[in-house]
């Protein structure tokens, strides 16, 4: 995910001091806008920031690839780039859109071929691809095969004899999928049905990797779910589902989410080309941009989650409980202690190992965030049975030399995230069915707009932190929490 610009990024943040809602949890006065309980809200303008900042985060989706500046050099090369015009003329589809797609298919490998068994630059099936006019022609031949078999002679000796037998198997004669002069206009071709079909490019960008069946299905849920005449957007789509609004397209989705990200890739797509012409401008400037998504640990595999890629060398490094003590106070805090105000409940630790009950002011900003808009998304999705459960955090600031039993994860000695203090880990093991779906929607929610990056760890723990360019706003947030904390709670214990 590319960092996000200090405009953009800051742009959205809300300042509520006026107009708190009356909460007996802690209630924050910076807010991201339009996130979790507040999409209702997702007017025009912001609707456009949110797409633009979604957009934006696929560059994490994209770069981490080790074939991402291979990729670029292929489908920027004199051959395949008049392969695209030509296509682009045929089809009426700008030469951007159709090179995007091929590199984000392939990454302009004509030959490549998907485990799921698309193959080519395109990456057709065989069924798309007979529909779009490629040809895939196979044909059966037969091999002679001898085997030693024990059988009986006339007189009923058992003897060994050589058995021949054809068996047959069939060969690929012809595949255009894997000839890009054939491939890509049929591609761009195809693209253009699906655009006349559907009425809009977007919704056939989706369709081309999701499926006609299943956008046959979303448009027009999106269309009753939105009230609208005019057709919606792939963006208004996305953003319009949530667990307490328009339920039925939020579960359609997360169905499409779980089996290949497809809800997603109209974005991805649209990153993809702005990042083309990145390459095309400044080659200097992408590879400069790839070499930031580079797996820290293996160049050559790409990287698990965008904290690997987040953190760098520069976030300080903890070695030992001395450390801790000389950042106390500092760019390390303590965590509050009030879990039915912060929502946030901690580990027993005992008094000798305090001091790993600290993080950075911008990861307890991150965690009490996320803390307040899963209570507010749970306080209007209302799950039946439930009462909100202080989100269970196991695992804060550490350090390069700590003993294994002092906390419950232990630190990787290649990559010490604990140590920057700018990671946290919580357990959803402890949590309702409703809630823990309130939260995993408010961490994705937060995610696709660039500010939070997560990965599942051991069991059911979550490794959570927030981005470089976030960091601000989230110390804000940790400085509302102070504020309310002594304001309107003084004899409220911890801090």
């Amino acid at each position: 995910m590319q960092f996000l610009s200090r405009p953009l990024a800051f742009a959205v943040f809300v300042f509520a001091g006026c107009f708190l809602e009356a909460a007996d949890y802690f209630s924050p006065q910076h807010r991201l806008s339009a996130i979790g309980a507040d999409r209702a809200e997702l007017t025009p303008a912001v609707l456009e920031a949110r797409t633009a900042r979604m957009i934006q985060s696929q560059t994490f989706a994209i770069m981490r690839e080790p074939q991402a500046v291979a990729g670029a050099e292929r489908i920027a090369g004199p051959r395949l780039a008049s392969i695209f015009r030509a296509a682009a003329a045929s089809s009426g589809l700008p030469v951007s859109l159709i090179s995007a797609v091929a590199y984000l298919e392939s990454w302009g490998d004509a030959q490549a071929v998907s485990p799921a068994g698309p193959k080519g630059i395109m990456q057709f099936s065989e069924a798309t691809a007979r529909a779009a006019g490629l040809r895939v022609v196979r044909v059966t031949q037969f091999k002679t095969v001898s085997q030693r078999k024990l059988v009986r002679n006339k007189a009923g000796t058992p003897i060994y004899r050589t058995v021949r037998r054809k068996i047959p198997y069939t060969v690929t004669v012809r595949d255009d999928r894997l000839k890009p002069e054939r491939a890509v206009p049929a591609a761009a071709n195809y693209l253009a049905r699906l655009e006349t079909k559907f009425g809009a490019r977007d919704w056939a960008i989706f369709a081309y990797h999701c499926g006609e069946g299943c956008v046959s299905e979303l448009l027009p849920m999106t269309e009753t779910a939105l009230s609208r005449k005019a057709p919606p957007s792939v963006a208004e789509m996305f953003f319009a589902a949530s667990p307490a609004r328009h339920a039925e397209l939020y579960e359609a989705l997360q169905r499409h989410m779980q089996r290949d990200y497809s809800p997603t890739y109209w974005f991805r797509v649209e990153r993809a080309e702005q990042l083309l012409s990145l390459f095309h401008n400044d080659p200097a400037a992408f590879r400069e941009l790839a070499e930031q998504y580079r797996n820290p640990i293996n160049p050559d595999h790409r990287a698990n989650d965008r904290l690997k890629v987040w953190l760098k060398q520069e976030d300080v490094f903890y070695r030992s409980l001395e450390d801790l003590k000389q950042a106390s106070g500092h760019r390390l805090q303590p965590m509050f202690d009030d879990p039915q105000f912060f929502g946030v409940s901690l580990p027993a630790l005992p008094p000798d190992q305090e001091l790993y009950l600290q993080a950075s002011p911008a990861a307890i900003g991150t965690l009490l965030y996320i803390a307040f808009e899963t209570h507010r998304l749970f306080d209007v999705l209302k799950p039946k049975g439930e009462h909100f459960a202080p989100l269970q955090v196991t695992e804060l600031v550490s350090t390069t030399d700590r003993p294994a039993e002092a906390g419950s994860l232990l630190v990787d000695p290649e990559f010490p995230e604990h140590s920057t203090g700018q990671v946290f880990d919580i357990d959803r093991s402890n949590l309702g069915r409703g809630e823990r779906e309130c939260l995993d929607f408010m961490l994705e929610d937060i995610g696709w707009d660039g500010y939070l990056g997560f990965v599942q760890v051991t069991g059911d723990t979550l490794h959570i932190g927030c981005s470089p360019s976030s960091r601000e706003f989230f110390a804000s947030v940790f400085q509302d929490a102070i504020e309310e904390k002594w304001k309107l709670r003084p004899s409220t214990s911890g801090q």
